[in-house]
C-alpha cells in the first residue's frame, strides 16, 4: 500500500556503499543518499500519525456503537418487562382462533 511512496528498503540502506576519494567519501554523494533517508523517515512517520488518528477515531466509533448497542438491550429488556400483555405467538392465535370457533359452532372435537 505505501510501498510505492518509499524509495529504499532495510536491505538498500544495508548494502550501500559510497566511493572513496583520496581525502575520503565523496560528501556530496553521502549527503544525497542520506537526504533520501531523511525523506523516507519523514514519509513512515507522517504514516504512522495517519494511521494511528484512523485507529483512535475507529476505537472511539467502536466505543460509541457498544453503547449504542447497551442502550438498545437496556430498552428492549425494559418494554418487554412492561409490558401488560405476554407475547403472542402464531400458535396461541391457532389455538384462541379454535376455542372460538367451537364456542360459535358449538363444535367439540
Amino acid at each position: 500500500m505505501y510501498q510505492n511512496k518509499i524509495e529504499l528498503s532495510p536491505q538498500d540502506i544495508l548494502e550501500k556503499e559510497f566511493k572513496i576519494d583520496t581525502r575520503g567519501y565523496r560528501l556530496k554523494e553521502v549527503d544525497q543518499y542520506l537526504d533520501i533517508i531523511i525523506s523516507d523517515y519523514e514519509k513512515f512517520y507522517s504514516i504512522i500519525n495517519d494511521l494511528e488518528k484512523e485507529k483512535a477515531d475507529l476505537l472511539g466509533e467502536i466505543m460509541s456503537l457498544k453503547q449504542e448497542l447497551r442502550n438498545l438491550k437496556m430498552n428492549a429488556e425494559i418494554v418487554r418487562n412492561n409490558s401488560d400483555m405476554p407475547e403472542v405467538t402464531n400458535v396461541d392465535l391457532l389455538r384462541r382462533l379454535s376455542q372460538l370457533e367451537k364456542m360459535v359452532y358449538g363444535k367439540d372435537e
